[in-house]
């Protein structure tokens, strides 16, 4: 049992024996600006976490009474132990990290069964053992695209330089990826929809016309009062400039949260006033009568319906309400609480949290790159879908917390799809609603800022917090913007995109083409009565045009390829290695044809005849699937096209070169370059029809 002041932190999660005036700021917890009223009672087991108002969580912090708790979950136990120990957690296979591993898989069948194959048909063929081995284990090396890893680094770190130029900071490079890839973003609707800052919209009579003088009050209110900080004065004071000349302030009594009122007395023009200003129902609990706009008063009785129904009306349309009142005083220096009686109710005080200015053309703009925004907010449902409506999402159908609690998560994966809005939304209801979009094929980008998005944070295929953020929300989130707006957003899905995109660019190079040329040697093995290219020249052939690729993190990206969400697709790798490696096949085969019959090359020329082909076509072939247009209309980046060239210059050098005997090449006759050219000139034609027809049928 603990006795709890103001000041007190909570030292674990208890249940309120007896409080006076308690309450408690649970921020860190809930989210929640204002500090929470807690009084002891009995409450369903279904509360929500923001309906147990009488119960206290540890890490939170009481800011005004005391009480006596009973302390009953500590450690891990604790609402802020779970949040701790799901943040904790190993992270959960991204859908990026799932595509990479069973493109690994796919490899290491086709590698295994080639491989195998070869070697027990050379046996079989009574070649040597050891050169059978080794010239199988040449044919793994040169099938497997082993500068996957560095190719996605370097694109990951290409990617991350141009993401910080929009802003956007990342710090794990495996969520770019997932960033291009993203198809359902989930954010909060304060701050991220809107400005994340009140504003003073209406200022309003008893009938509902917009008043002077209720503004004036309750701006001289706003600027004389000392007290509770909050954000609806800040917006009294800054909606225009105010000139008090002639107003000097008396006396005060601030806000607390148990009359949830504020008053100033002041000197004004008119003689001394006591000005109230609090929520609605506590302000006219206060009033006697009410004054019309020709100046009037008539008995609140009167219009108190009235008022009531005007301010049900605004709070429906996602505005915050205060009720402002005033009394003529006696001169006095001093006023107390009970001074707040027989007062006259002026009008209403409508304020709101503004929409960003850019945020509609935002969302058209991430809707049409097939990104779809979910709201997930702990506002009223009203608020929440008023600020829906008003961006274009659906707020005809939205869950609530409360819906949330009496679903089993195979009913949330099956109607999460379908809603754009979730409001009234515990923090441990954010971690449930993205695992179920998880479990229905979506991946899913999540931004927080706060202790309680930890959990969301962490479960996201992207998390994605702020520079303002608490240190908890950035620790867990992959991304942190420096601007909290989703048009910064825009920016870094497009730049993830296109490292995607060039990342899947050099898996299909190395697959069509290594697949192809491997398959063709280990054909030609068969019939051959000697190796079509040697172990050393196998792995130096992989090693030259890996070297054209090592650019690709530079190239450009078609619009088209940026336009809607791309992840791995296996089942289409697989179709593109082998349409495009039995075309690099095919011409493999021209090569040898060519070579034993039209030149009768002893077995250094073959080797180095192909040799000089397996690279230059698989250079060439870089400029043709790199895009899904004619590859003259879609030109390569600069990097790519120097590095092709160099490449093509040195294998044309190298029989010529000392390190010709070493590598097993010889010098070609002239006439053999003009077959080649015409062999790689069909290569490229045959490839671009098999690429234009690969694609209609896709």
């Amino acid at each position: 049992v603990v006795d709890l002041a103001a000041g007190s932190s909570i030292p674990g999660d208890g249940i309120l024996l007896q409080s006076k005036d308690l309450f408690v700021d649970e921020a860190a917890l809930t989210g929640e600006t204002y500090p929470v009223e807690k009084t002891p009672g009995l409450l369903a087991d279904t509360a929500a976490l923001t309906e147990r108002t009488s119960c206290v969580f540890m890490g939170t912090h009481v800011v005004s009474g005391h009480a006596t708790v009973l302390i009953v979950k500590i450690g891990r136990e604790t609402e802020f132990g779970h949040l701790a120990h799901r943040v904790m957690g190993r992270a959960r296979e991204t859908d990026f990290e799932r595509g990479v591993r069973r493109f690994g898989y796919l490899l290491l069948e086709v590698t295994l069964l080639l491989v195998f194959a070869i070697f027990a048909i050379n046996v079989y063929l009574d070649r040597p053992v050891l050169e059978s081995l080794l010239f199988s284990m040449a044919l793994a090396v040169g099938l497997t695209p082993q500068l996957l890893p560095a190719i996605i680094s370097v694109n990951l770190s290409h990617g991350a330089t141009r993401m910080a130029r929009q802003q956007v900071i990342v710090k794990r490079l495996h969520a770019i990826e997932n960033f291009g890839s993203m198809t359902v973003l989930c954010a909060d609707k304060t701050g991220t929809l809107t400005e994340g800052a009140m504003h003073l919209e209406q200022a309003l009579d008893v009938d509902g016309r917009p008043s002077e003088r209720v503004l004036w009050h309750a701006a001289l209110n706003a600027t004389y009062e000392t007290g509770f900080v909050n954000p609806l004065d800040e917006a009294l004071r800054a909606c225009r400039t105010w000139n008090f000349t002639g107003c000097r302030k008396l006396d005060e009594v601030p806000y607390d949260f148990v009359r949830k009122r504020l008053s100033i007395f002041a000197d004004t023009p008119d003689g001394p006033r006591l000005i109230t200003k609090g929520a609605v129902e506590q302000t006219l609990a206060v009033c006697t009568q009410a004054e019309m706009a020709d100046g009037r008063t008539v008995p609140l009785l009167q219009m108190q319906d009235h008022i009531l129904r005007r301010c049900h009306a605004l709070a429906n349309q996602g505005f915050r309400v205060l009720g402002l009142a005033v009394r003529a005083m006696a001169p006095r220096t001093q006023i107390r609480k009970d001074h707040e009686a027989d007062m006259t109710f002026l009008g209403l005080l409508a304020f709101h949290d503004p929409l960003k200015a850019d945020i509609a053309e935002t969302i058209t703009t991430l809707r049409r790159m097939g990104v779809r925004l979910k709201i997930i907010s702990g506002d009223h449902r009203l608020v929440a879908a008023y600020v829906s409506e008003q961006v274009g999402l659906d707020h005809q159908r939205l869950l609530t917390g409360q819906d949330l609690r009496l679903m089993t998560d195979e009913a949330l994966a099956r109607q999460v799809n379908d809603i754009d809005v979730f409001a009234e939304v515990e923090p441990n209801q954010k971690e449930r609603i993205i695992l179920a979009l998880k479990h229905s094929g979506h991946v899913v980008g999540y931004v927080g800022d706060g202790i309680n998005d930890a959990p969301a944070l962490h479960a996201a295929d992207v998390g994605i917090s702020v520079d303002s953020a608490v240190d908890v929300a950035k620790d867990t989130a992959d991304i942190v913007l420096l601007k909290k707006t989703l048009s910064v957003l825009v920016e870094g899905v497009r730049e993830g995109r296109t490292t995607f995109a060039n990342t899947l660019k050099y898996v299909f190079m190395a697959t069509s083409a290594n697949f192809g040329n491997m398959f063709s040697m280990a054909g030609a093995s068969l019939f051959l009565p000697f190796l079509p290219l040697l172990p050393k020249q196998i792995l130096l052939t992989n090693l030259l045009t890996d070297i054209p690729e090592m650019t690709i993190a530079t190239d450009r990206v078609d619009a088209e390829l940026l336009d809607q969400p791309r992840t791995w697709d296996i089942a289409f790798i697989r179709k593109f290695m082998l349409t495009f490696g039995v075309v690099s096949s095919v011409f493999d085969y021209l090569t040898f044809g060519a070579l034993l019959w039209i030149l009768d090359a002893s077995p250094e020329q073959f080797r180095t005849g192909w040799f000089i082909e397996s690279v230059l076509s698989a250079s060439a072939i870089v400029l043709v699937i790199r895009t899904r247009r004619p590859f003259f209309a879609s030109l390569p980046g600069q990097p790519l096209t120097l590095a092709t060239l160099a490449v093509a210059l040195v294998t044309l050098a190298l029989p010529l070169l000392p390190l010709a005997t070493p590598l097993g090449l010889t010098p070609m006759p002239p006439h053999f370059l003009g077959l080649l050219a015409a062999i790689l000139t069909a290569y490229i034609l045959a490839a671009e029809v098999a690429k234009k027809q690969f694609y209609a049928r896709a």
